[in-house]
């Protein structure tokens, strides 16, 4: 990943409603949420809970399925796991153990919702 796509991606993440709505998806996991349960939740407007979707999307970190006449969205696991592997790219000065913890938590399994986590279960 270059400087400029984490950028992006970090910019996205960078505003209160965009970074809830992450989070919410990541807490819904594989199976994600439609958009108006993401709206409900979070208690923003459609439409403007649709244009931070969009820029969530654009920066490679959601991603969105159609069912029926609902939009699915997800976390867009291999984008975020890519902009989590930038951050980490010289982790520890060649001390891999020191950060074991939380590359086992980036991985697919291994991390579980914490005592903060509100909403969803994963």
């Amino acid at each position: 990943m270059d400087a400029n796509i984490a950028i992006r991606a970090f910019g996205a993440l960078a505003q209160d409603s965009r970074l809830e709505a992450f989070r919410l998806l990541v807490r819904a996991g594989e199976v994600g949420l439609p958009a108006g349960e993401i709206a409900r939740t979070l208690a923003i407007p459609h439409n403007t809970l649709s244009s931070h979707l969009s820029i969530l999307a654009q920066a490679g970190l959601v991603t969105s399925r159609r069912d029926g006449r609902l939009i699915i969205y997800r976390i867009d696991f291999e984008g975020t796991r890519t902009l989590l592997a930038f951050l980490m790219e010289d982790c520890c000065q060649g001390r891999p153990d020191l950060c074991a913890p939380l590359l086992a938590c980036v991985q697919p399994v291994g991390c579980g919702p914490t005592t903060s986590d509100k909403g969803v279960a994963s």
